[in-house]
């Protein structure tokens, strides 16, 4: 991996450093840091129903605990000739072991690729040899399913691999792992490997501008692109998801993200990394498992989508068997949130809903009730940093600069009543894209990073940002991207198929749903279900497959030939569904 070491130029660093943005620490150091001040205190705690999930009680670690198992993977991974640079793919729920492979591999500079546990073989083995993973670790059981098994059968696919690792207790691994996967059980370490791992660090010690992570956006194109981030930018975002929901040692977070990208990692682990408070893990999502943690756990900040803050507020039924009386604050984004809603949880509860909105390149905007008391105005509305005369929470407000620029003209916007492209820059900001010498720039010609995403100015003074919507056609179900490009590549392989259109229908519960549109063949047919079952035989992941099929005579097109999809948004008649 050719990017490991100094991410950023060597005059970025120079000038970010003297300005305060960036420092000396590292990730692993916050880490060593609240095993010195906490050892004996709570660290972790795993998902409530893991034993359904993977076979596997739920454990509790302490800080110590939790060093002690993590140095031991440290050296086991050691032991493997893992080294700095090298690419540890990673496909783990959140559980205790998803925390220990990520403190591990920080520990020796190995650079950590998670992976959502919903990827299959397509998804893995293009990320596997974009990254050049030397190494994957997964779980033997998830569900019905052996996500170390799937790696295996496709290793010949992936010719840097040189080990697979299976990691979790060993009722986990019960029912047997295929010949040439290696099973680690979470083990406390021993004196020896303690010190050998030591004497590694101390050997080779990490820089601030060390690659930490790859994670994988899907923008909107069809291959993934890998979105490398140092200690650096990623110590400054989270200062945002530290200071605006005002985190504390004193705090009980409860984290059901995917620590796979911004949400997860910056919304909660980093964090908790920086406080010292309890992190209680939650994976897949299930609402009574949730709302369970919350009452037991005595949680006092969480995140969650907005449908579900809005099924709690006006299911009655629910609530009287739901304790929240721990909850203190709530964030919740990745769709506008509805102002009745926000409103709506600071009348009834008491509790001030924050709004995100972020992405795995560095943007980080927060909308939290000290700048926002107003709810109508925090559900619709993010800081527009830099505005004369008006100053925001939080330390990032004075690191990150924005600007809208219209997307025609390319001219700068300073005025509500225009649509322009979000444009950021600042410590947050990632380097540039994995392999970025074989992609266009993200970057504009003064630095800026070019989001993709279309705001307006508003506000009495000018100082809000008001989302309009994605410049691009990228789908987001549940969170996850998806690329539209890659599944009409896909569906257009049906013979069926003439032409095809992917786009996402509205969705209360999920934010968007995959819709195919359709021309066929003279005489041919098909059905949604038939869709599917083509989609699966190309092994891709099953957030990606389509939940409503519409068949239609020709596509809308414009005078160039290409699909009109806000004409296929438009008119949306009822299709077939799964």
């Amino acid at each position: 991996m050719t990017m490991a070491r100094g991410l950023h130029p060597a005059d970025k660093v120079e000038d970010y450093c003297a300005k305060g943005w960036w420092s000396d620490e590292t990730v692993d150091q916050l880490f060593a840091q609240q095993v010195a001040a906490r050892g004996d205190e709570l660290a972790v705690v795993d998902p409530a129903n893991r034993a359904a999930l993977s076979g596997a009680a739920p454990r509790r670690l302490t800080w110590s605990e939790l060093d002690a198992e993590s140095t031991h993977l440290a050296a086991r991974l050691l032991n493997l000739g893992l080294r700095r640079g090298d690419v540890l793919g990673v496909q783990v729920p959140n559980t205790i072991e998803l925390v220990e492979a990520y403190v591990a591999a920080w520990m020796i500079g190995v650079i950590v690729s998670p992976l959502p546990m919903q990827y299959r073989e397509r998804e893995i083995v293009g990320m596997a040899n974009q990254a050049e993973f030397a190494a994957y670790l997964t779980v033997a059981s998830f569900g019905d399913r052996s996500p170390v098994t799937e790696v295996h059968e496709a290793r010949e696919q992936m010719p840097s691999l040189r080990t697979v690792i299976a990691f979790g207790p060993a009722e986990e691994a019960a029912g047997g792992l295929p010949d040439g996967v290696l099973h680690l059980a979470p083990t406390p370490v021993a004196a020896d490997d303690r010190a050998a791992v030591e004497a590694h660090v101390a050997a080779d010690p990490n820089d601030p501008n060390d690659c930490l992570t790859i994670c994988w956006t899907s923008g909107t194109e069809s291959e993934p692109k890998g979105v490398p981030r140092c200690h650096y930018d990623w110590i400054a975002v989270s200062w945002a998801t530290v200071e605006l929901p005002s985190i504390t040692s004193d705090d009980v977070l409860l984290n059901p993200f995917p620590m796979v990208n911004m949400a997860g990692i910056n919304g909660m682990f980093l964090p908790w990394l920086r406080t010292g408070c309890v992190l209680v893990q939650h994976h897949p999502f299930d609402l009574m498992t949730f709302l369970q943690q919350i009452a037991v756990e005595r949680v006092t900040y969480t995140v969650a989508p907005p449908a579900l803050l809005w099924t709690l507020l006006h299911n009655e039924a629910l609530l009287a068997k739901a304790d929240l009386s721990s909850l203190t604050r709530v964030g919740s984004g990745s769709v506008p949130l509805q102002p009745v809603m926000v409103r709506g949880w600071q009348e009834k509860f008491g509790i001030g809903v924050i709004n995100f909105f972020g992405s795995n390149e560095g943007i980080g905007l927060l909308s939290g009730p000290e700048d926002f008391p107003d709810p109508d105005e925090r559900a619709q509305f993010f800081p527009r940093y830099g505005t004369p005369g008006v100053k925001w929470s939080g330390r990032i407000s004075e690191w990150m600069h924005v600007r809208l620029v219209d997307v025609v003209t390319g001219e700068d916007i300073t005025e509500p009543g225009h649509s322009g492209e979000l444009r950021i820059s600042g410590p947050s900001v990632f380097a540039g894209y994995l392999n970025g010498d074989q992609r266009p720039s993200p970057f504009d010609e003064q630095g800026y990073l070019k989001t993709g995403d279309l705001f307006e100015i508003a506000g009495d003074k000018n100082q809000y940002l008001h989302y309009l919507d994605r410049a691009k056609d990228l789908i987001i179900r549940g969170g996850m991207n998806i690329a539209p490009v890659e599944l009409e590549g896909l569906i257009g392989d049906h013979p069926a198929v003439v032409d095809v259109a992917v786009i996402g229908d509205p969705d209360e519960v999920l934010g968007e749903r995959i819709a195919a549109i359709v021309t066929l063949a003279p005489d041919a047919e098909l059905t949604l279900e038939e869709l599917v079952e083509f989609l699966r035989g190309k092994k891709i992941a099953s957030f990606k497959l389509p939940e409503r099929l519409e068949v239609r005579d020709e596509m809308p097109r414009n005078p160039v030939g290409k699909i009109l999809k806000r004409e296929l948004r438009s008119s949306h008649p009822e299709g077939a569904s799964a």
